[in-house]
């Protein structure tokens, strides 16, 4: 990708409301779940949820606010649930990240004990080995929002199953596009420190820089991305849901599994179908799941080209090495269902342990579990929210999208951990390791 000259930037901060940080998302529909993006088998009541266990949307931060000022020190004891977790499980998801990690300064300490710890366990240390590990090795820190509250929305994230072919046909007539040549990324902080995680995509006409291709205009017969195909889907609107998940496992009919994932984004600003469908009444808010809304597209295939060209938001993939334990996420290693999630990676530092205090989806059953912080998405904003990855296929899929929780986190990191942005050697989210990758456009 092409990097646009210092003359150059004052023009691009005009486009910033538009087309700027990486997956500009907005929420989906805020009420509490089936929400829009879930892959739900049937349609069923809510479960009456006690009201203190209710997600509270908090203000979110804004660009002032220190990097990793919102974690407060903590104490080991002080983590609702840590005791009642089986650590030794949470293990491989640590190694995935102490493989990137222990090139950073701040972190190779840490990581090169784990190692030794792994090898001394062969690769299996019990629960006890692991928190002693942890206690020796690491400082806690409660994650915050603005106002001071410790309690945040978490919800949930998967990897959708879809068919396709490496060949256009009638059967599979939906291309995945591999992310264009002529796109262009501007990464504001470079110079602008204060817009750090801020960047700007677009083309260049002439000596100017303007919006790429939006949805209508990409997805025609005289595509400006032809050339670009590496996949076709059967259905479209399981290529729609793809681009909001990031990643996805394309089955091909010679029983061959596909990795795809993330490999860039138009720039243009994320729009909820599911919310446009409930606001002109063409279904109710509890109908307004990923099945309901595949439902819908079934029955209305005159109306649905419209439908979701009211989402200008479009996301670009690539093939990935066959054999992975799961997508890559933001951090460039293989995310593991149920043990990584998706931060801000501006208050929580991308790698680091994690644990969660939170319920099971759409449930008041308590879910506490040590996470890896692996992962980012364009809504996940602010000092405490996560994405809780659930894995591969439909009932991973189910609970993804019957989740909208409210939790707590406590964030692990070196005790030498240095509190300066610049110099502590966190990778911040500007790896694109998958369908993100990464940095996922959900939510």
């Amino acid at each position: 990708m092409k990097i646009i000259t210092q003359a150059t930037l004052l023009i691009l901060l005009s486009l910033l409301a538009t087309s700027c940080a990486n997956k500009t998302v907005k929420p989906v529909i805020p009420p509490a779940p089936p929400k829009v993006v879930c892959d739900c088998p049937a349609e069923k009541p809510p479960v009456q949820i006690p009201e203190t266990s209710k997600p509270v949307e908090t203000k979110l931060p804004d660009a002032k606010v220190a990097e990793y000022s919102l974690l407060k020190p903590s104490l080991w004891d002080e983590v609702d649930g840590i005791q009642l977790d089986n650590l030794s499980q949470a293990w491989p998801a640590w190694m995935q990240s102490c493989s990137t990690l222990i090139n950073k300064p701040v972190w190779k300490n840490v990581c090169t004990a784990a190692n030794q710890l792994n090898e001394q366990a062969a690769k299996k240390p019990s629960s006890e080995a692991v928190q002693t590990y942890f206690k020796q090795h690491f400082s806690v820190y409660k994650t915050t929002n603005v106002d001071g509250t410790d309690s945040g929305m978490i919800t949930g994230y998967y990897q959708p199953i879809l068919k396709g072919s490496r060949t256009k046909s009638a059967q599979y007539p939906n291309p995945l596009y591999a992310a264009p040549n002529d796109l262009i990324t501007v990464e504001l902080d470079s110079q602008f420190p204060e817009l750090k995680f801020k960047r700007v995509r677009g083309r260049l006409v002439g000596n100017k820089l303007v919006p790429y291709y939006n949805r209508a205009e990409i997805e025609t017969d005289a595509s400006p991305l032809k050339g670009r195909e590496f996949m076709y889907i059967d259905d479209i609107i399981d290529v729609f849901f793809l681009q909001i998940q990031g990643s996805g496992l394309v089955q091909l009919d010679n029983g061959e599994q596909v990795h795809v994932g993330y490999a860039d984004q138009n720039g243009h600003q994320y729009n909820s179908i599911g919310r446009l469908l409930v606001e002109r009444g063409e279904m109710t808010l509890a109908q307004a799941s990923m099945q309901g809304i595949k439902n819908w597209a079934r029955n209305n295939l005159t109306k649905l080209r419209e439908l979701l060209n009211n989402n200008p938001s479009y996301v670009f993939f690539r093939e990935l090495p066959a054999g992975l334990p799961g997508p890559l996420g933001a951090l460039g290693v293989p995310i593991l269902g149920e043990r990584s999630v998706a931060v801000d990676p501006k208050f929580v530092p991308l790698g680091a342990p994690v644990f969660l205090s939170t319920t099971e989806p759409n449930s008041s059953k308590p879910l506490k579990r040590m996470m890896m912080a692996q992962d980012t998405g364009g809504a996940i904003k602010g000092g405490v929210r996560a994405d809780f990855f659930w894995g591969a296929g439909p009932d991973a899929g189910a609970k993804a999208g019957a989740m909208k929780q409210a939790g707590k986190i406590w964030v692990f990191l070196p005790k030498d951990f240095v509190f300066n942005g610049s110099s502590n050697g966190i990778n911040n989210g500007t790896n694109n390791g998958s369908g993100n990758q990464q940095n996922q456009v959900r939510k």
